[in-house]
């Protein structure tokens, strides 16, 4: 499903050149779910973004369902991101003008779907938010935010879910009901998830760990003990 060829990240910082991501090969099967883990700084939300075509490589290419993202445009990028990725944020980034069910409707609508609506309903009766459609995000707890963010990450029904810390804005119990509801998702829809966190609980959740430290992996493709 996603396959990485000698994938850098090399940004600027002042008159210097700094490598956030040393050169990385990767596959991720279908159906895998992958964590990536590591400290603050190892490279671990730059990789998810550029799997999501968020950014682009500095070397390398990445190809997703078989299809070249560094060699997209922009336009081609927003077209593939909406057919085939969800990505679920820490911060949740739903729009604060827009109820719950409206948000969930946004990658639809511009996808065209006509049953945006109902759609949305279902989906929001599917992460236990049934009754709160109406609400806006700021009438709405973290976790209510994050289930109505996997609800709109669901909308087209990817085959690739990315999440970057889904948990990490999150008090241990909710952090673990949207963890639950993540690998649920998962396990019924058989989605390829690729989850980055720093919490090594939840990466032994996954079927196999990258782990990163200064952009480069440590203990890569490291299957992980059940």
């Amino acid at each position: 499903m996603i396959q990485l060829r000698g994938v850098s990240k090399t940004v600027m910082s002042g008159d210097h050149a700094l490598t956030i991501l040393h050169p990385l090969d990767l596959t991720i099967a279908d159906g895998q779910f992958l964590a990536i883990v590591g400290p603050s700084g190892s490279g671990k939300s730059t990789l998810l973004g550029l799997l999501a075509g968020l950014d682009a490589p500095t070397t390398g290419s990445i190809l997703v369902g078989g299809v070249d993202i560094t060699r997209l445009s922009e336009d081609g990028l927003a077209k593939l991101r909406g057919a085939q990725i969800g990505f679920v944020f820490q911060f949740f980034h739903l729009v604060p003008s827009l109820t719950a069910l409206e948000n969930i409707m946004v990658p639809m609508e511009i996808a065209g779907r006509r049953d945006a609506m109902a759609r949305g309903r279902q989906l929001l009766d599917e992460v236990g938010l049934a009754e709160r459609g109406h609400h806006y995000p700021s009438q709405l707890s973290g976790g209510e935010q994050q289930r109505v963010a996997i609800a709109r990450a669901l909308a087209n029904d990817p085959p690739i879910i990315l999440a970057d810390e889904p948990t990490g804005n999150l008090d241990s119990t909710t952090g673990r009901h949207i963890l639950d509801l993540l690998l649920n998702v998962r396990r019924e829809r058989r989605t390829t998830m690729v989850l980055v966190t720093h919490d090594l609980e939840l990466a032994a959740l996954a079927d196999e760990r990258l782990v990163l430290r200064d952009g480069r992996p440590v203990d890569a493709r490291v299957e992980v003990p059940r």
